[in-house]
């Protein structure tokens, strides 16, 4: 798949579009937050690379009776050096962003969902300027192709 369906850049800063893009695509549908947890976790694992996205779930006894996987708590997204972890509290959504170096904790900062989304995206596509098949797997999300 090419990049030519990515939109150019309105004053030369491509990183600046795909991030504003990506981050547009991860707010969409943010009302309900057990459903966008759910879905963007889903989102996160098919498009990051393996082992980037760790989920913590909440299985009730009717969970387990069904065979659900129950509803998730927390997404944890580790890119590069950055560690951004969403957990859904019964007062709202709480995010933390950390850096990280050779599992050692350097700076940990609680942040809003909007910052939350921001930081991911732009972690996402730094991902994705250094890996070909990350790109084209972002584009499918970004553009639904």
């Amino acid at each position: 798949m090419s990049t030519e369906n990515l939109p150019e850049p309105a004053g030369g800063d491509d990183d600046a579009v795909s991030a504003e893009l990506i981050a547009a695509s991860l707010r969409a549908d943010t009302a309900d937050l057990e459903i966008y947890a759910r879905v963007l976790s889903t989102s996160l694992i098919e498009t990051l690379p393996p082992g980037a996205v760790t989920l913590e779930r909440k299985r009730s006894l009717a969970d387990r009776a069904a065979g659900r996987e129950g509803r998730v708590e927390s997404v944890e997204v580790s890119l590069g050096e950055q560690r951004m972890t969403l957990r859904l509290a019964k007062h709202g959504p709480v995010g933390e962003i950390c850096k990280e170096v050779r599992g050692i904790v350097l700076s940990r900062q609680q942040v809003g969902l909007d910052v939350w989304i921001e930081t991911l995206s732009t972690a996402i596509a730094e991902t994705a300027r250094s890996n070909a098949r990350a790109r084209e797997i972002l584009q499918r999300f970004v553009l639904g192709d």
